[in-house]
């Protein structure tokens, strides 16, 4: 796609053209739409639905949260994908990872640490996911199982949310009591001992207040001998309105905690030929521990006609400890390891150590005011706020997989037989303690922004986006360990401007431009690094800007929409070090990275009892520039692919009501091949999976059987993990 980026900026030159030439035509009567209040949530009819209910996970939701002005999604000149979680939930899925599998433009890899996502070919797992507007930020496995649905904002969105690697956000919307949802009790079991039970307990006291409950109780085994987890969630809230409904307060609190016995074995390229893909690697003490507690304050008021306010305070904290061997290089009986190099471990894996306990916190207070006004012929949809953020961020780390204590603590074992396992000598000294600390940093991240986005309606048909926000920061690193301390202070504008021509109501073409920044090459909540050269700090921060055209649409009088893309993503200042063995506390700045693509969507009613959603996804992403000096001419990365990042995904479900009461589903995952490295050495197969279910809901009771990888079908989620095998999941709720 040479030709996208030029193309991309003569079709936004020409729309605001158009935009221009038909002001002196726009319409100065406002339609009754156009003066009605924008709602600041999705459709009541949506939200309003139970979870088994077998047309709700195939109904689009109007609005998006992740916009945070309450506009309609076809106003919005960006891609915005929303998935509700009821169906995954329905094959036993609790993962992010896992659910937005086949996604269009998402790639998805395992890490028992974090999420694995990536957008758009880029790393969304350190500053881009967030749960009701607010940063998850660090390092930690999310549940989501008081989670209703999850929204992808495609593309920069730092206007909106400050910091970001570019690709796009991610945004949790959370259950919380409300005065229309149905209340249930529900319980599953399923294949390698999948047990678990769920409340969620609505009640309307009275028309101010409601209150909500919901929790989950979990205990499941993996297709991989020795791993499994429990979980156990709990999330109270409670909601009052005024009787005029112009005020709307909500509070929430939740509790998670995930035990784990992790799943780091040996990847793809390093499981000897011969082994089942069921072996699991993990020795008697191994295990990740994921605890999260978090507070959320939320305030609605209409204080005038068509203006409002709204403010939100959130606390959360997160906790990991992990203690385990991972990953594991083969030894033939040879003498040789898969690459050819020497080693001396023959018939064994060979397992690496690490441990780490690690907090992440994170205050956030926001405001923002939505209203709306004119200007002469113009009409204006306006919003404004600021956002303060605190992230705190403590990793202690006992690292003995690489740098100077790597090979003090290895894990070796017979892959045909686990039970035939030793370690290391380095283990005798210990007397069966942890291994000492390698490092302990504490990272501050504070941050300050004002945005302002105003939606200009020039007509009827055609509308402008402008937003702009200003964003202060200051990262803090204090190494514990060496004694020594750095800050880093800086800030930045990010801008946005998009078109839209809608025709007909039904019909919505855009064309935007959009930038992200990202502080100190991504990494400034991970920690500032003392040690390397100060300059870097000063060096422009890493920025990605993109180019995006499309069309939303709505067919079949609005029972089926639909979304199409192009886009053109550029992320510059990469930091990079000229040679990371001789001088690895040096790094540069100016490396580039291109990401290219179309994205294709659906969802809704095709025919009586017919309902489909899916889409596809085309991702070029590669290394635009190298411009390390200190490496040879092919071993540059000029025009390698980027590591994880799929060229095609797409999926496709379809689900056939036969009878009032009676559904059936059928559904196809598809992700497509990769490289495991930048260096493009080694790709990973493509796969496709079918998934199949069969529900039953009236209004009491509802069941479904549902059955996962329906041909058992061998094939590998990720480099680091095979996918499940053939499995099912009984699922019986009754609602009340």
């Amino acid at each position: 796609m040479p030709f996208a980026k030029k193309s991309l900026t003569l079709m936004m030159l020409s729309t605001g053209g158009l935009f221009v030439s038909s002001m002196t035509f726009a319409n100065s009567d406002l339609t009754d739409e156009q003066k009605a209040v924008t709602a600041t949530l999705p459709t009541i009819v949506i939200e309003a639905m139970a979870d088994g209910d077998p047309i709700k996970t195939y109904v689009d939701y109007k609005q998006a949260n992740v916009t945070r002005n309450g506009l309609d999604k076809k106003d919005i000149p960006q891609t915005i994908d929303t998935i509700d979680v009821s169906k995954y939930k329905l094959y036993g899925a609790n993962d992010l990872s896992v659910m937005l599998q086949g996604t269009p433009g998402v790639s998805t890899s395992y890490d028992a640490r974090n999420d694995g996502i990536s957008i758009r070919g880029f790393n969304a797992d350190t500053n881009d996911i967030y749960r009701d507007g607010i940063r998850e930020s660090g390092q930690y496995r999310r549940s989501t199982a008081n989670v209703e649905r999850i929204e992808i904002l495609k593309g920069p969105a730092s206007v909106l949310y400050g910091r970001s690697a570019g690709g796009g956000v991610i945004n949790m919307v959370t259950k919380v009591a409300n005065f229309d949802s149905k209340s249930s009790v529900g319980a599953y079991v399923g294949s390698y001992e999948n047990v678990g039970g769920t409340i969620d307990i609505n009640k309307a006291l009275d028309d101010n207040w409601a209150v909500r409950l919901v929790g989950e109780k979990s205990d499941t085994n993996s297709f991989r001998s020795g791993i499994g987890f429990n979980q156990e969630m709990l999330s109270p809230s409670v909601t009052y309105r005024s009787d005029d409904e112009k005020l709307l307060w909500s509070t929430e609190f939740t509790y998670d905690n995930l035990n784990r016995t992790p799943d780091r074995g040996p990847s793809y390229d390093n499981l000897p030929a011969g082994v089942s893909i069921k072996t699991g690697f993990a020795g008697s003490n191994d295990n990740i521990v994921d605890e999260t507690k978090s507070f959320r304050t939320d305030v609605k008021y209409e204080f005038a006609p068509n203006w409002n306010f709204h403010w939100a305070l959130s606390h959360r904290e997160s906790f990991q400890d992990f203690d385990n061997f991972f990953g594991g290089t083969w030894c033939s009986a040879t003498g040789l390891q898969n690459d050819g190099k020497k080693c001396d471990w023959q018939g064994k894996i060979r397992q690496s150590y690490a441990w780490q306990q690690t907090t992440n916190k994170t205050l956030m207070n926001t405001f923002d005011i939505t209203g709306l006004f004119k200007t002469g012929v113009l009409e204006h949809k306006v919003m404004f706020g600021s956002d303060w953020s605190n992230e705190k961020r403590e990793p202690i780390l006992g690292n003995y997989s690489s740098g100077d204590k790597a090979g003090l603590y290895y894990r070796y074992v017979n892959p045909f037989n686990t039970s035939d396992s030793s370690l290391s000598s380095g283990w005798t000294t210990l007397n069966g303690s942890r291994p000492a600390e390698t490092s302990h940093s504490q990272t501050d991240a504070n941050s300050l922004s004002f945005f302002l986005q105003d939606l200009i309606s020039l007509n009827e048909k055609y509308k402008m986006m402008l937003g702009v926000r200003y964003d202060s920061y200051d990262f803090s690193t204090n190494d514990v360990r060496n004694q020594s301390k750095r800050s880093y202070s800086d800030d930045s504008l990010s801008p946005n401007i998009g078109f839209a021509w809608q025709p007909i109501e039904s019909q919505s073409f855009y064309t935007s431009y959009s930038k992200s920044f990202s502080p100190y090459g991504g990494r400034g909540l991970l920690g500032v690094s003392t040690s390397i050269d100060p300059s870097l700090y000063d060096a422009e921060p890493q920025f990605n800007e993109q180019y995006e055209i499309g069309v939303k649409s709505d067919w079949l009088d609005g029972r089926l929409n639909t979304q199409l893309s192009v886009y053109d993503i550029t992320k510059n200042n990469i930091r990079y070090q000229p040679d990371a063995i001789e001088r690895p506390n040096d790094w540069e700045v100016g490396q580039q990275q291109q990401s290219q693509g179309v994205e294709f969507s659906f969802i809704g009613q095709v025919l009586d009892n017919l309902y489909v959603r899916g889409g596809y996804g085309y991702t070029d992403a590669t290394w635009k520039s190298d411009s390390r000096t200190t490496v040879k001419e092919e071993e540059r990365l000029n025009g390698k692919k980027l590591s994880g990042i799929s060229e095609n995904t797409g999926n496709l479900f379809v689900r056939y009501l036969p009878v009032e009461k009676w559904y059936g589903e059928l559904g196809a995952t598809y992700v497509g091949s990769y490289f495991t490295s930048d260096k493009n050495t080694t790709k990973m197969p493509d796969w496709t999976r079918l998934d199949a279910a069969v529900g039953y809901k009236d209004d009491k009771w509802g069941a479904t059987i549902a059955v996962n990888n329906l041909t058992d079908k061998e094939y590998w989620r990720s480099n680091s993990m095979p996918g499940t095998p053939r499995n099912y999941l009984l699922r019986m709720n009754y609602y009340f």
